[in-house]
């Protein structure tokens, strides 16, 4: 904030509002001063802000959600004139009714001030990713047992959300993407009611939320005998994946990852079909920075937590996809999704 020459910083998106109070409600508002540290939040969840966020003065906002109102008290009290706020958050008619309100105070955009922070995973947060990715793990050892000729891409996705709720997960990570056949060349084919049949890849993408922190794992496995494409298409995308967890260290540019999967599957001839970034940060949220990827700057550093998910996709034929969850660390990387590579065959 200081270097920003900010007097006080307001956050509404819900991450990093959860990030930096601890409070895991649906509304609020955290406020930061140099002096202070406010939690805005309405009747339904004051009692549960006063226990989650002990190091921040709760204040109860009106009926109408008014927090523009509560938010120019503290502002007054503590003479504060610059305020940052999450540009690439807040919505213009917020921006708007929050400017109108708050008369003779400069609202400054602030995007990626707290993102910033959360980049890098203090020792806590990342047992709370090792449990999600473990969790994420022994899904699909389950789902290997669940899952064969017949049986609907809906179902499957279900029983892994049964699956993870039942063993503690708060919440999926993101809609459960389960693609097979023709329809696996969709990076994000979410599941549909269409009938897994012999022969076909199926792409599973899926992770969970475990005490506020996301994982995220892909794996493509074969139903019945695979041909000999799609045993070439899938040892491409498994040696451009080990590549790329290879480059990942300390120090490393982040488009150097991307560069090591890239590279290798465009010198197969598929560089056309591989389309999306290597790899995304994961913590509160599922995709945060750092990015893998050739046009962004980040180098990587100890405590970043990414993925590395090359994939080959071909319209009417279907896809592959590899993703494991990594920690960066000094001298390399640690994965932490350790379910098996090799192409699995399922009867």
């Amino acid at each position: 904030m200081q270097r920003r020459q900010l007097d006080a910083f307001i956050s509404l998106r819900p991450e990093n509002r959860s990030y930096l109070t601890g409070f895991t409600g649906t509304a609020g508002m955290a406020v930061v001063t140099a002096t202070g540290a406010y939690l805005l939040t309405d009747f339904r969840y004051v009692e549960q802000a006063q226990a989650q966020a002990p190091g921040f003065a709760v204040r109860q906002v009106g009926r109408s959600n008014r927090y523009a109102e509560e938010l120019k008290k503290i502002l007054q009290e503590e003479g504060i004139r610059r305020v940052g706020f999450e540009s690439d958050y807040l919505t213009v008619d917020a921006h708007n009714r929050y400017a109108g309100e708050l008369a003779g105070v400069d609202l400054v955009p602030a995007a990626g001030l707290v993102e910033g922070i959360r980049r890098v995973k203090e020792p806590e947060e990342i047992e709370a990713i090792r449990r999600a990715a473990a969790l994420a793990d022994e899904a699909f050892d389950h789902i290997l047992r669940f899952l064969r000729a017949g049986v609907t891409e809906r179902e499957v996705a279900l029983e892994l959300e049964f699956f993870m709720r039942r063993r503690g997960a708060g919440a999926l990570a993101f809609d459960t993407i389960v693609a097979s056949g023709p329809r696996s060349s969709l990076p994000h084919g979410v599941a549909s009611d269409r009938a897994i049949g012999r022969g076909d890849l199926v792409t599973l993408d899926f992770g969970c939320v475990v005490d506020g922190y996301c994982s995220d794992m892909t794996r493509t496995v074969a139903v019945g005998e695979p041909d000999e494409k799609q045993r070439e298409i899938y040892a491409i995308v498994l040696e451009a994946q080990e590549r790329g967890l290879v480059a990942v260290r300390a120090g490393v540019a982040a488009r150097d990852v991307d560069a090591a999967c890239r590279d290798f599957i465009a010198a197969r001839g598929y560089g056309e079909n591989f389309g999306h970034s290597t790899g995304h940060g994961v913590g509160r949220a599922v995709h945060e920075e750092p990015r893998l990827a050739a046009e962004v700057d980040d180098v990587l550093v100890p405590g970043n937590v990414v993925t590395v998910e090359p994939g080959i996709y071909l319209p009417g034929w279907g896809g592959v996809r590899i993703e494991d969850l990594v920690l960066v660390t000094e001298t390399g990387c640690e994965i932490l999704s350790r379910s098996p590579k090799a192409l699995i065959v399922l009867e």
